[in-house]
């Protein structure tokens, strides 16, 4: 597998204008980003310098921009307040190590080539997810909105003071973060095709605050540190080693989601593949280093690629222009961001909390599924007010549980109790006779389909039937999947068979099918010339076994004309 993500100079003009472009598009949300996690801007700086560039040289998508996303942001406020208020001394540096476990897990699931696997995730438990991330994202912007520090308590915090942020407005800071929402959203959009409407609004929102309200108390970023960042050294605590991991996965595997739709989304415009395993791996490459050196974690983010990819990129050089860019302005012009309001970056992170809401399905839930819809709501009441890990383990479950139900009932309809009336599968006119000569004494078990474990049911249900026939046939040939679960329905249902004294007849069973039956030993329960791949072979065996003689030449003479009897000497 090639190490490195494609990077070619065939395109140079288009790579570099297209993270330039991506650069300028990145800096007020990594800012924003930095300042709503409670870690500080810098951090916000750094992980996007750290993450763009090392998932731009190691991942498996061109043209995708990674960086601090929205939900990556969120995932981590809630970890860093955590550890925070469990041990300040460490709870910071505990944080940085979560972001590193989380780059670490995304190599695993890269190296197994887990990929594929990442986003068969249930939409409606997505949905909810990020509905509920987005919302997280909108309550936490109001105290900088209005002028206040965060409350603590996260988000719970915040809602039950509300009527004391509203009461203590700072009027100066909510025009400024109403501006910038203004600007955002009624930028028009030939000129959003030029400038990034967020770097407009960061721009005039400070110059505003500067020109305007001079002297006014204005809470503002303050000094950034230039520089190299301080390296951060993984920090373990015995007591939190478990969340620590519990943590670290749950951040990977949001990263992992969160990137390969992106991806997917890149790939869509640009008609191209990606390789989600190596996407993977450089992500989590980029996150332990952004871990190190004190940045958010980060993922592909879809806004700045698609950005970078309308500017004209098609290499992952585009990606590493961004990057370095970003780094320039860390070390040569940190300083010109201390005077930005911090109002005005909650207006910006607001917009992308709003963003984030999954609208299309918020609108149509309710019509398209009430299952599905209910299932949204849910996982987004859980992730907004009890855990994001319990939101998303909740979710799947439920949204797991449902799908199996549906599966089951759907395949348990094509396991079939067939007499001698029933025409519910495909049978030759040679065995449909056959059976119909059975006169009741033979039944035939017709199964198809993956034999999931929700079968089962299905299969004991008919499995009453079987005292009031001298003969059974076990159909296999169309179940392409046999299911440890239904395996077992099927033994209890030849052994109740035999100690009744019927006989027992296995067709189709080849492959993986007999390999099975033969590991469960089911095959033992039975006379070997009981098995057979042909089932008109086991219905004329039945017929002989109940004293219910076949005369093959008045059956073949029969075949050439379906009214003719096919049984012929019958006692």
């Amino acid at each position: 597998m090639q190490v490195l993500n494609q990077i070619n100079f065939n395109n140079l003009r288009g790579d570099l204008f297209g993270g330039l472009t991506a650069a300028i598009v990145s800096l007020p949300l990594a800012l924003a980003f930095g300042v709503a996690s409670g870690v500080g801007p810098v951090a916000g700086l750094y992980g996007a310098v750290c993450i763009g560039l090392f998932a731009a040289l190691f991942g498996g998508t061109p043209t995708l921009i990674s960086e601090p996303t929205g939900p990556m942001t969120v995932v981590m406020t809630t970890i860093v307040a955590s550890f925070m208020a469990k041990d300040p001394d460490n709870g910071l540096a505990m944080a940085f190590t979560v972001v590193m476990i989380a780059g670490l897990f995304q190599i695993v699931f890269g190296v197994f080539k887990l990929g594929k696997y990442i986003t068969l995730m249930p939409y409606s438990v997505i949905s909810g997810f990020m509905s509920g991330i987005g919302i997280i994202l909108i309550i936490l912007q109001i105290p900088p909105f209005l002028g206040q520090a965060t409350p603590k308590g996260g988000v719970l915090g915040t809602i039950q003071n509300i009527p004391q942020l509203l009461t203590n407005i700072n009027p100066v800071d909510a025009t400024l973060a109403a501006l910038t929402i203004g600007i955002i959203f009624l930028m028009p959009s030939k000129f959003k095709r030029i400038v990034p409407p967020q770097l407009v609004a960061l721009v005039i929102g400070t110059l505003v605050s500067l020109i305007f309200f001079q002297g006014v108390d204005i809470r503002r970023i303050g000094e950034i540190p230039t520089g190299l960042p301080v390296l951060q050294m993984p920090v373990f605590s015995f007591d939190q080693m478990t969340i620590m991991f519990v943590n670290g996965v749950m951040l990977g595997m949001l990263g992992c989601i969160d990137t390969l739709l992106t991806a997917v989304i890149a790939d869509s415009i640009t008609r191209t593949q990606h390789d989600s395993n190596k996407e993977l791996i450089g992500q989590g490459i980029a996150n332990i280093v952004s871990g190190v050196c004190g940045g958010l974690p980060g993922a592909g983010a879809t806004m700045g690629t698609v950005v970078n990819i309308q500017s004209g990129a098609k290499s992952a050089l585009s990606g590493i222009t961004r990057a370095l860019i970003l780094l320039v302005v860390i070390l040569g012009a940190a300083s010109l961001t201390q005077n930005i309001p911090m109002a005005v970056l909650a207006g910006i992170a607001l917009k992308v909390g709003i963003d984030i809401l999954d609208w299309s399905f918020l609108k149509r839930a309710h019509a398209v599924s009430l299952k599905g819809a209910m299932i949204m709501y849910g996982v987004m009441l859980l992730t907004v007010f009890v855990d994001l890990i319990v939101a998303v383990g909740v979710g799947v479950f439920i949204a797991n549980i449902l799908t199996i139900e549906r599966l089951s009932d759907m395949q348990g309809q094509d396991v079939k109790a067939i007499t001698d009336e029933d025409d519910a599968i495909v049978m030759t006119p040679e065995e449909k006779q056959l059976l119909a000569a059975g006169k009741g004494r033979v039944l035939l078990f017709y199964l198809s389909g993956p034999m999931i474990f929700g079968v089962a049911k299905a299969i004991s249900r008919e499995e009453s039937m079987i005292q009031n026939y001298d003969v059974l046939i076990f159909d296999l040939s169309d179940v392409p999947m046999l299911g440890v679960t239904a395996c077992l329905a099927i033994e209890n249902a030849i052994k109740d068979a035999v100690e009744k004294g019927r006989h027992v007849f296995i067709v189709g069973a080849k492959g993986k099918i007999k390999e099975r039956l033969e590991r469960f030993k089911i095959v033992d329960m039975l006379p070997p010339h009981h098995l057979m791949l042909v089932r008109q072979e086991a219905l004329q065996q039945a017929l002989t076994l109940i004293n219910l003689p076949v005369d093959v030449d008045t059956f073949n003479s029969s075949s050439s004309d379906p009214q003719a009897p096919i049984v012929s000497n019958l006692s």
